[in-house]
C-alpha cells in the first residue's frame, strides 16, 4: 500500500515550474517602448493616404516601366561584369581587414590588458561603428579621390567596429574552462588564450564575419553613389541622366550578386555550425 501512494517531493518534482513574473524594470521598459511607438507614428505625421492615392499608383507605375526591357547589349554586360567584381572585391577585402583589425582591438575589449584598456577600446570601437558608411565613404573621398580605395576603407572602419564589438562579447563569453586548465598546468596567459579560449570562440567569429560580408556587399553598392565605385556609381551614373534600361540592368545585376553572396554566406555559416 506504502508502494501505490506517492511522496510529498516526487509530487512537488513532477509539477512544472511556476512561470516568472514580469519584474518592475521589465515592466517599465515595456510602457516606455509603447509610448515611444505610439509617439513616433502622432510626431511624423505620415499620409498614408497620399502614398496609396490614384495619383501616386499611376506615376510609380509609370516609373516602373521605364526601366523595360533592361539594355543587355554586350558592351554594358562587359562594364556591368566588371563594376560586380569591383564591388564584390570592395566589400570581401573590406571585410577581411576589418576582421583582422576587430580582433586585435576585441582582445583589449575583452578586459584581458586591465579595465582602462578595456573602455577606452570599447570607445573607439562604439566611434568607429556610430559613423555610418555614407560619412566614412565622404571622409575617405576627400582624403584619398574618387574610386573603390574610399569605399574600401570606409567599409573597414565601420566594420572594424562591429566586429571588434562582438568578437569582444564572443571572447567574453567563451568557456575559461580549458584555459584555466592550461594556465594551472604551467602554460602561459598567451598559450592558453591561442590554444583553448580563441578555438572555442573562433566559429562564432567566422559566422559573425561572413554575416558582415552579406551586408558589405549592400553597403558596397551603395558606397558607389557617392563616387567609392563598383556598380553604385554606375547606377547614380544612369540615373542621373534617364537611362533607365540600362539603370536595370545595373539593378538586377547588384539583386544577382546580393543573393549570390547570401546563398554562399549561408552555405559557409551552416558548415561552420554544424
Amino acid at each position: 500500500m506504502s508502494a501505490s501512494r506517492s511522496s510529498p517531493l516526487a509530487t512537488q518534482a513532477e509539477l512544472p515550474p511556476a512561470p516568472k513574473r514580469i519584474g518592475l524594470p521589465m515592466l517599465i521598459f515595456i510602457v516606455v517602448l509603447a509610448l515611444l511607438i505610439v509617439s513616433s507614428f502622432y510626431t511624423l505625421n505620415m499620409k498614408w493616404s497620399a502614398l496609396f492615392s490614384d495619383s501616386a499608383v499611376k506615376t510609380s507605375w509609370e516609373f516602373l516601366q521605364g526601366f523595360a526591357p533592361p539594355d543587355l547589349s554586350p558592351a554594358l554586360l562587359t562594364k556591368t561584369f566588371f563594376a560586380a567584381f569591383e564591388t564584390l572585391a570592395m566589400s570581401a577585402l573590406g571585410t577581411f581587414l576589418a576582421a583582422m583589425a576587430g580582433l586585435c582591438l576585441a582582445i583589449p575589449a575583452s578586459g584581458r590588458f586591465g579595465v582602462l584598456a578595456m573602455r577606452c577600446t570599447r570607445l573607439l570601437l562604439n566611434i568607429a561603428r556610430a559613423i555610418p558608411e555614407l560619412v566614412w565613404a565622404s571622409i575617405m573621398l576627400i582624403a584619398a579621390g574618387l574610386g573603390p580605395f574610399a569605399g574600401t576603407i570606409a567599409l573597414t572602419a565601420h566594420t572594424t567596429g562591429v566586429l571588434g564589438r562582438l568578437f569582444a562579447e564572443a571572447l567574453e563569453n567563451a568557456p575559461n574552462h580549458a584555459a584555466l586548465t592550461l594556465r594551472m598546468n604551467g602554460a602561459s596567459t598567451l598559450s592558453s588564450f591561442l590554444y583553448a579560449t580563441l578555438p572555442q570562440a573562433l566559429p562564432q567569429m567566422l559566422s559573425y564575419t561572413l554575416y558582415r560580408w552579406e551586408n558589405n556587399i549592400r553597403a558596397a553598392a551603395i558606397l558607389g553613389v557617392v563616387g567609392a565605385g563598383g556598380l553604385g556609381q554606375m547606377l547614380k551614373y544612369h540615373l542621373s541622366l534617364f537611362q533607365m534600361q540600362t539603370a536595370a540592368t545595373v539593378i538586377i545585376a547588384m539583386l544577382l550578386l546580393v543573393a549570390m553572396v547570401d546563398a554562399l554566406s549561408f552555405s559557409l555559416r551552416r558548415w561552420l555550425v554544424h
